[in-house]
């Protein structure tokens, strides 16, 4: 049972997601919060496995609240909503740790198979959508943006074509190589940025320069 927390300061979006995810058999929403600031203590008496988190709240907003989360041992994995796909507040979210973002208009049946993919640990990537976030925001000399210059030439390459939103296995087609040595490429890159996820390595190539988004395929 995969068990969600709800954090949206408007009550009609929590009660129409709340309904959707009941009604699944395999997930089950554990709490709810109208703002960020609840959030630490929501999570830690509920224990949920991912938090569907608003990025646009009147006294903390997503951002801090994820980055909050992020600095506890174990926390829950995080998918910002959003209203709008250009919103400045997503990138700063996913900067502070989480996996992706939706937006509030997303299908019904896409947010369900969003919940599923991020509680298996897979990375939910939209490449353009992340390019044209990248766009407007500068680079960032973080930590893993640092590490990029860490990375070997072929796992600079796996690391381009995984932000090109490519699987394992079309990373080895297109780079002649067996799949479970993109997989441990894979794990070497998470490894040297200290990156949670596919996402997180993502963000850091576009903070150091690795990956440029005005001229990214």
């Amino acid at each position: 049972m995969i068990r969600i927390n709800l954090v949206d300061d408007e009550a009609l979006i929590r009660a129409g997601l709340a309904a959707l995810i009941n009604a699944e058999n395999d997930m089950q929403v554990t709490g709810q919060a109208a703002d960020g600031a609840d959030v630490p203590d929501l999570v830690q008496r509920t224990r949920p496995d991912l938090v569907l988190m608003d990025v646009r709240m009147p006294r903390l907003d997503g951002i801090q609240a994820t980055r909050t989360l992020n600095t506890r041992p174990h926390p829950p994995r995080v998918i910002v909503l959003t209203t709008f796909d250009n919103d400045d507040y997503v990138w700063g979210a996913l900067r502070a740790g989480a996996t992706a973002f939706l937006l509030k208009r997303t299908p019904p049946e896409e947010i369900l198979a969003a919940i599923r993919i991020a509680h298996r640990g897979d990375t939910l990537l939209f490449p353009t959508a992340l390019r044209h976030l990248a766009a407007t925001q500068p680079a960032a000399p973080t930590p893993a943006a640092r590490a990029v210059a860490t990375l070997t030439e072929r796992e600079s390459q796996t690391l381009t074509l995984i932000a090109q939103g490519l699987t394992n296995a079309e990373i080895a087609q297109r780079l002649f190589l067996g799949v479970e040595t993109v997989k441990t490429h894979v794990s070497h890159i998470l490894a040297k940025l200290g990156a949670r996820d596919r996402t997180q390595a993502v963000i850091a190539a576009y903070d150091s320069g690795l990956i440029r988004p005005n001229t990214h395929p």
